[in-house]
Protein backbone atom coordinates (compact mmCIF):
# COMPACT_ATOMS: atom_id res chain seq x y z
CA UNK A 1 0.00 0.00 0.00
CA UNK A 2 1.03 3.62 -0.41
CA UNK A 3 2.21 5.58 2.66
CA UNK A 4 3.01 9.29 2.52
CA UNK A 5 5.68 10.58 4.90
CA UNK A 6 5.64 14.37 5.24
CA UNK A 7 9.20 14.39 6.66
CA UNK A 8 12.00 11.83 6.74
CA UNK A 9 12.12 9.78 9.95
CA UNK A 10 14.97 7.86 11.66
CA UNK A 11 16.29 5.03 9.50
CA UNK A 12 15.27 2.19 11.84
CA UNK A 13 11.61 3.20 11.71
CA UNK A 14 11.77 4.03 8.01
CA UNK A 15 13.25 0.62 7.15
CA UNK A 16 10.42 -1.21 8.92
CA UNK A 17 7.86 0.80 6.96
CA UNK A 18 9.64 0.50 3.62
CA UNK A 19 9.90 -3.28 4.00
CA UNK A 20 6.12 -3.58 4.10
CA UNK A 21 4.75 -0.79 1.89
CA UNK A 22 5.42 1.69 -0.90
CA UNK A 23 6.69 4.85 0.83
CA UNK A 24 6.53 8.35 -0.64
CA UNK A 25 8.79 10.73 1.34
CA UNK A 26 8.84 14.50 1.26
CA UNK A 27 12.55 15.34 1.18
CA UNK A 28 12.08 19.10 1.50
CA UNK A 29 13.03 20.99 4.68
CA UNK A 30 9.71 22.84 4.91
CA UNK A 31 6.23 21.63 5.90
CA UNK A 32 4.16 20.41 2.98
CA UNK A 33 1.58 22.84 1.62
CA UNK A 34 -2.09 21.91 1.43
CA UNK A 35 -1.90 21.63 -2.36
CA UNK A 36 1.10 19.32 -2.24
CA UNK A 37 -0.50 17.20 0.47
CA UNK A 38 -3.65 16.78 -1.61
CA UNK A 39 -1.67 15.89 -4.71
CA UNK A 40 0.58 13.33 -3.05
CA UNK A 41 -2.17 11.79 -0.91
CA UNK A 42 -4.08 10.72 -3.99
CA UNK A 43 -4.13 6.91 -3.85
CA UNK A 44 -2.46 6.79 -0.43
CA UNK A 45 -3.80 4.50 2.30
CA UNK A 46 -1.73 5.99 5.13
CA UNK A 47 -0.24 9.33 6.16
CA UNK A 48 2.54 9.86 8.68
CA UNK A 49 2.66 13.57 9.47
CA UNK A 50 4.11 15.97 11.99
CA UNK A 51 2.57 18.83 13.92
CA UNK A 52 3.86 21.31 11.33
CA UNK A 53 1.42 19.99 8.71
CA UNK A 54 -2.23 21.08 8.79
CA UNK A 55 -4.38 18.08 7.91
CA UNK A 56 -7.61 19.93 7.21
CA UNK A 57 -10.99 18.61 6.10
CA UNK A 58 -10.10 19.73 2.57
CA UNK A 59 -6.88 17.72 2.61
CA UNK A 60 -8.69 14.67 3.99
CA UNK A 61 -11.39 14.95 1.31
CA UNK A 62 -8.70 14.77 -1.36
CA UNK A 63 -7.55 11.33 -0.14
CA UNK A 64 -10.42 8.91 -0.82
CA UNK A 65 -8.38 5.79 0.01
CA UNK A 66 -6.88 7.07 3.25
CA UNK A 67 -7.27 4.68 6.19
CA UNK A 68 -4.95 6.02 8.89
CA UNK A 69 -3.30 9.30 9.88
CA UNK A 70 -0.37 8.82 12.28
CA UNK A 71 0.78 12.06 13.91
CA UNK A 72 4.39 12.04 15.15
CA UNK A 73 3.45 14.05 18.23
CA UNK A 74 1.39 13.65 21.37
CA UNK A 75 -0.82 16.60 20.41
CA UNK A 76 -3.10 16.43 17.38
CA UNK A 77 -4.61 19.91 17.05
CA UNK A 78 -3.06 20.09 13.56
CA UNK A 79 -5.56 17.44 12.37
CA UNK A 80 -9.28 17.90 11.72
CA UNK A 81 -10.21 14.85 13.77
CA UNK A 82 -14.02 15.08 13.24
CA UNK A 83 -13.48 15.16 9.47
CA UNK A 84 -11.27 12.08 9.69
CA UNK A 85 -13.69 10.21 11.91
CA UNK A 86 -16.59 11.04 9.59
CA UNK A 87 -14.68 9.15 6.91
CA UNK A 88 -13.81 6.27 9.21
CA UNK A 89 -10.11 7.18 9.16
CA UNK A 90 -8.11 6.15 12.23
CA UNK A 91 -6.06 8.95 13.83
CA UNK A 92 -3.15 8.09 16.13
CA UNK A 93 -0.57 9.99 18.15
CA UNK A 94 2.59 9.18 20.12
CA UNK A 95 1.88 9.43 23.86
CA UNK A 96 4.13 8.15 26.66
CA UNK A 97 7.35 7.92 24.65
CA UNK A 98 8.08 11.65 24.95
CA UNK A 99 6.88 12.15 28.53
CA UNK A 100 10.20 12.05 30.35
CA UNK A 101 12.18 13.94 27.72
CA UNK A 102 9.66 16.79 27.81
CA UNK A 103 9.53 16.76 31.61
CA UNK A 104 13.34 16.99 31.77
CA UNK A 105 13.34 19.86 29.31
CA UNK A 106 10.65 21.65 31.31
CA UNK A 107 12.95 21.59 34.31
CA UNK A 108 15.75 22.86 32.11
CA UNK A 109 13.64 25.91 31.27
CA UNK A 110 12.68 26.38 34.92
CA UNK A 111 16.32 26.37 36.00
CA UNK A 112 17.43 28.55 33.09
CA UNK A 113 14.80 31.17 33.87
CA UNK A 114 15.16 31.05 37.66
CA UNK A 115 18.98 31.18 37.67
CA UNK A 116 19.38 33.37 34.55
CA UNK A 117 21.56 30.78 32.80
CA UNK A 118 20.82 31.77 29.20
CA UNK A 119 21.20 35.45 30.07
CA UNK A 120 24.57 34.74 31.67
CA UNK A 121 25.70 32.73 28.65
CA UNK A 122 24.92 35.68 26.37
CA UNK A 123 26.79 38.03 28.68
CA UNK A 124 29.94 35.89 28.61
CA UNK A 125 29.82 35.41 24.83
CA UNK A 126 29.68 39.13 24.14
CA UNK A 127 32.64 39.61 26.52
CA UNK A 128 30.63 41.86 28.84
CA UNK A 129 31.33 39.94 32.07
CA UNK A 130 33.52 41.95 34.42
CA UNK A 131 34.03 39.34 37.13
CA UNK A 132 32.39 37.95 40.25
CA UNK A 133 30.45 40.22 42.61
CA UNK A 134 28.24 39.46 45.61
CA UNK A 135 25.14 41.04 44.09
CA UNK A 136 25.77 40.15 40.44
CA UNK A 137 22.93 38.55 38.38
CA UNK A 138 20.98 37.28 41.35
CA UNK A 139 18.38 34.68 40.49
CA UNK A 140 15.63 32.88 42.36
CA UNK A 141 16.12 29.77 44.51
CA UNK A 142 13.57 27.02 43.96
CA UNK A 143 13.73 25.39 47.37
CA UNK A 144 10.66 26.06 49.47
CA UNK A 145 8.67 27.41 46.53
CA UNK A 146 5.39 26.28 44.95
CA UNK A 147 5.25 24.77 41.46
CA UNK A 148 1.83 25.24 39.90
CA UNK A 149 0.96 22.86 37.06
CA UNK A 150 -1.80 23.62 34.58
CA UNK A 151 -2.55 20.21 33.12
CA UNK A 152 -2.42 16.90 34.98
CA UNK A 153 -1.67 14.56 32.09
CA UNK A 154 1.38 12.35 31.70
CA UNK A 155 3.86 15.18 31.19
CA UNK A 156 2.43 17.41 33.92
CA UNK A 157 2.63 14.56 36.42
CA UNK A 158 6.18 13.68 35.35
CA UNK A 159 7.22 17.30 35.94
CA UNK A 160 5.51 17.26 39.35
CA UNK A 161 7.34 14.07 40.31
CA UNK A 162 10.69 15.86 39.97
CA UNK A 163 9.64 18.84 42.13
CA UNK A 164 10.66 17.30 45.50
CA UNK A 165 14.24 16.93 44.24
CA UNK A 166 14.41 20.74 44.15
CA UNK A 167 12.54 21.17 47.42
CA UNK A 168 9.42 22.42 45.69
CA UNK A 169 5.77 21.64 46.43
CA UNK A 170 3.72 20.76 43.35
CA UNK A 171 0.04 21.63 43.00
CA UNK A 172 -2.29 21.13 40.04
CA UNK A 173 -4.97 23.38 38.64
CA UNK A 174 -8.28 21.76 39.56
CA UNK A 175 -10.78 21.00 36.84
CA UNK A 176 -14.11 22.72 37.27
CA UNK A 177 -16.13 20.72 39.78
CA UNK A 178 -13.11 18.62 40.78
CA UNK A 179 -11.73 18.09 44.28
CA UNK A 180 -8.36 17.49 45.87
CA UNK A 181 -7.43 13.95 46.88
CA UNK A 182 -5.20 12.70 49.66
CA UNK A 183 -2.40 12.05 47.17
CA UNK A 184 -2.74 15.17 45.00
CA UNK A 185 -3.00 18.83 45.95
CA UNK A 186 -5.19 20.90 43.66
CA UNK A 187 -6.25 24.53 43.55
CA UNK A 188 -8.61 26.48 41.36
CA UNK A 189 -6.83 28.04 38.39
CA UNK A 190 -7.12 31.48 39.97
CA UNK A 191 -5.72 30.25 43.31
CA UNK A 192 -2.85 28.56 41.49
CA UNK A 193 -2.03 31.74 39.56
CA UNK A 194 -2.04 33.87 42.69
CA UNK A 195 0.03 31.57 44.92
CA UNK A 196 2.55 29.78 42.67
CA UNK A 197 6.19 30.80 42.25
CA UNK A 198 6.64 28.81 39.04
CA UNK A 199 3.73 28.00 36.73
CA UNK A 200 4.20 25.30 34.09
CA UNK A 201 1.66 24.63 31.34
CA UNK A 202 0.85 21.11 30.12
CA UNK A 203 -2.50 21.25 28.33
CA UNK A 204 -3.42 20.41 24.73
CA UNK A 205 -3.90 23.10 22.11
CA UNK A 206 -7.20 24.00 20.51
CA UNK A 207 -10.08 26.44 20.96
CA UNK A 208 -10.73 25.42 24.59
CA UNK A 209 -7.25 26.46 25.73
CA UNK A 210 -6.45 29.31 23.32
CA UNK A 211 -5.03 32.25 25.30
CA UNK A 212 -5.77 30.55 28.59
CA UNK A 213 -2.89 32.67 29.84
CA UNK A 214 -3.90 36.20 28.87
CA UNK A 215 -3.44 39.66 30.40
CA UNK A 216 -5.94 38.93 33.14
CA UNK A 217 -4.20 35.67 34.12
CA UNK A 218 -0.72 37.23 34.01
CA UNK A 219 -1.86 40.14 36.17
CA UNK A 220 -2.99 37.66 38.83
CA UNK A 221 0.46 36.08 39.11
CA UNK A 222 3.13 37.03 41.63
CA UNK A 223 5.61 39.67 40.51
CA UNK A 224 8.32 37.14 41.39
CA UNK A 225 6.69 34.32 39.38
CA UNK A 226 8.08 32.48 36.37
CA UNK A 227 5.88 31.13 33.55
CA UNK A 228 6.94 28.02 31.61
CA UNK A 229 5.24 26.68 28.47
CA UNK A 230 6.22 23.40 26.79
CA UNK A 231 2.69 22.49 25.63
CA UNK A 232 1.25 24.50 22.71
CA UNK A 233 2.06 28.07 21.78
CA UNK A 234 -1.55 29.16 21.40
CA UNK A 235 -2.20 28.60 25.12
CA UNK A 236 -0.24 31.78 25.93
CA UNK A 237 -1.11 35.18 24.49
CA UNK A 238 2.41 36.23 23.46
CA UNK A 239 1.52 39.91 23.21
CA UNK A 240 0.14 39.81 26.75
CA UNK A 241 3.24 37.95 27.95
CA UNK A 242 5.55 40.54 26.40
CA UNK A 243 3.53 43.24 28.15
CA UNK A 244 3.72 41.45 31.53
CA UNK A 245 7.48 40.91 31.23
CA UNK A 246 8.12 44.50 30.16
CA UNK A 247 6.05 45.88 33.03
CA UNK A 248 7.70 43.45 35.46
CA UNK A 249 4.31 42.02 36.43
CA UNK A 250 6.08 38.64 36.44
CA UNK A 251 9.79 37.95 36.87
CA UNK A 252 10.47 35.75 33.87
CA UNK A 253 9.38 33.09 31.44
CA UNK A 254 10.66 30.05 29.58
CA UNK A 255 9.07 29.14 26.24
CA UNK A 256 9.57 26.16 23.96
CA UNK A 257 6.45 26.74 21.83
CA UNK A 258 4.95 29.77 20.12
CA UNK A 259 1.68 31.02 18.68
CA UNK A 260 2.94 31.25 15.09
CA UNK A 261 5.94 28.91 14.96
CA UNK A 262 8.64 29.41 13.87
CA UNK A 263 7.86 33.15 14.29
CA UNK A 264 8.26 34.61 17.76
CA UNK A 265 6.67 37.83 18.97
CA UNK A 266 9.16 40.59 18.16
CA UNK A 267 9.03 42.13 21.64
CA UNK A 268 10.12 38.87 23.29
CA UNK A 269 13.29 38.62 21.22
CA UNK A 270 14.94 41.58 22.91
CA UNK A 271 14.02 40.67 26.48
CA UNK A 272 16.60 39.21 28.86
CA UNK A 273 14.00 37.83 31.30
CA UNK A 274 12.61 35.22 28.91
CA UNK A 275 14.32 32.00 27.77
CA UNK A 276 13.40 31.10 24.18
CA UNK A 277 13.93 27.54 22.92
CA UNK A 278 13.14 26.26 19.38
CA UNK A 279 10.58 23.55 20.28
CA UNK A 280 13.05 21.09 21.75
CA UNK A 281 10.87 19.43 24.42
CA UNK A 282 11.05 15.93 22.94
CA UNK A 283 14.33 16.48 21.07
CA UNK A 284 16.48 13.59 22.19
CA UNK A 285 17.70 10.91 19.82
CA UNK A 286 16.02 8.23 21.90
CA UNK A 287 12.66 9.96 22.08
CA UNK A 288 12.37 11.15 18.49
CA UNK A 289 13.28 7.65 17.28
CA UNK A 290 10.66 6.12 19.58
CA UNK A 291 8.04 8.60 18.37
CA UNK A 292 8.70 7.74 14.73
CA UNK A 293 8.65 4.01 15.47
CA UNK A 294 5.33 4.29 17.27
CA UNK A 295 3.82 6.17 14.33
CA UNK A 296 5.07 3.45 11.98
CA UNK A 297 3.72 0.72 14.28
CA UNK A 298 0.31 2.38 14.18
CA UNK A 299 0.31 2.50 10.38
CA UNK A 300 1.50 -1.11 10.03
CA UNK A 301 -1.20 -2.30 12.43
CA UNK A 302 -4.07 -0.48 10.73
CA UNK A 303 -3.00 -1.46 7.21
CA UNK A 304 -2.76 -5.08 8.37
CA UNK A 305 -6.34 -4.93 9.64
CA UNK A 306 -5.36 -4.84 13.33
CA UNK A 307 -6.34 -2.23 15.96
CA UNK A 308 -4.07 0.83 16.19
CA UNK A 309 -1.51 0.85 18.98
CA UNK A 310 -2.23 4.37 20.24
CA UNK A 311 -5.46 5.81 18.81
CA UNK A 312 -6.23 9.30 20.01
CA UNK A 313 -8.68 9.37 22.93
Amino acid sequence: MKVLLTRRIPSSAFSALEAAHDVDVNEGPSPMSADELKRRLAGAQALICQLTEKITAEVIAAAPELRVIANVAVGYDNIDVPAARARGIVVTNTPDVLTHATAEFTWGLILAAARRIAEGDRLVRRRAWRGWALDFMLGTELRGKQLGLIGAGRIGRAVAAIAPAFGMTAVFARREGGRSTASEATLSLDELLVTSDVISIHVPGGPATRHLIDRKALARMKRSAILINTSRGTVVDEEALAWALKERLIAGAGLDVYEREPEVHEALLGMENVVLAPHLGSATRETRTAMAQLAVDNVLAVLAGAPPVTPIP
